[in-house]
């Protein structure tokens, strides 16, 4: 699998609503799609926090009939490589939804949410959930990993062992904020997913651990605001990056972060950016050297 360089968070960018933005990316990932369509959590389902964004969605989408018969089409006009995310709650249900997309031309890979939040992704769970994935397509297939477990590097193991062709670190982090007012959860659900820069150290560490842990490309976010966060996750190992809550305050950042991170990259002294990737392994192993 070689993934390209800037994608966006799967759910951080509607790009029917907003194609000039998602025209500055690589490749467009879309909202994960369940085989039924769900209405998600009721409201309050995002809040702000002072270190990054919390939501709650619940996985609201049309559901995989109304994605390939509305959605997917359109989509497909923005001229873009376009990864379906899709998710549910047994193995049969990631093997249905991948044996629908596995016909359509417009589909170049399918990102299979394993990490959300509120559930367990146990290694076990994990790989018979790419394995299922992976008898139904032939698609290029990518897993979506928690950070929220004791070694997300067993969790791509495991992945990489079933027939992953890639992975996608990290999702959000469960969190919880009070109303300042009331001191109630701010969320109709109490806690939610959270993401932007609080969750940066925590991505560089995941896909450090899994760089080390398999050969599978990695496509590294959380917290990325500019060019240097971008190359320091691709330093960690990841071969693309994927900016998500920036895009909700900068319809720019794509483009913006594309030029820091060329910029950066050829300050010290790479060739690009993908020239950097790994490079945080190899002065590791140099520090430890001497």
């Amino acid at each position: 699998m070689s993934p390209p360089l800037i994608v966006n968070a799967s759910g951080c960018l509607d790009a029917l609503t907003a194609p000039d933005v998602a025209r500055q990316l690589d490749a467009f990932v879309t909202k994960t799609v369940t085989p039924l369509p769900r209405e998600g959590n009721a409201p309050v389902r995002i809040a702000e926090t002072d270190v990054g964004m919390l939501n709650s969605i619940g996985l609201a989408n049309p559901g995989i009939e109304r994605f390939l018969a509305d959605s997917l089409p359109k989509l497909a006009e923005l001229g873009l490589p376009i990864w379906v995310s899709v998710g549910g709650f047994t193995a049969g249900d990631y093997a249905e939804l991948c044996a629908r997309l596995d016909g359509c031309a417009e589909v170049a890979a399918v990102e299979l949410n394993v990490s959300c939040p509120n559930v367990e992704s146990p290694a076990e769970a994990t790989e018979e959930i790419v394995a299922a994935a992976r008898a139904s397509t032939s698609k290029q297939l990518c897993a979506k990993l928690s950070p929220s477990v004791p070694d997300v590097a067993s969790l791509a193991v495991a992945a990489a062992a079933a027939g992953a062709d890639g992975l996608s670190l990290v999702n959000t982090m469960r969190g919880l904020a009070l109303d300042e007012r009331t001191l109630a959860p701010t969320l109709s659900t109490r806690s939610g997913g959270l993401s932007g820069p609080a969750l940066r150290p925590i991505a560089l560490a995941a896909v450090y651990a899994c760089h080390q842990a398999t050969t599978l490309p990695i496509v590294g976010m959380g917290g990325i605001e500019t060019g240097r966060h971008a190359l320091e996750l691709i330093a960690a190992g990841a071969s693309a990056v994927a900016p998500g809550t920036v895009l909700f305050a900068d319809p720019g950042a794509p483009a913006r972060i594309r030029a820091e991170l060329e910029a950066e990259a050829a300050a010290l002294g790479f060739g690009g950016p993908l020239a950097a990737r790994g490079a945080a392994h190899l002065i590791g192993l140099q520090s430890v050297a001497n």
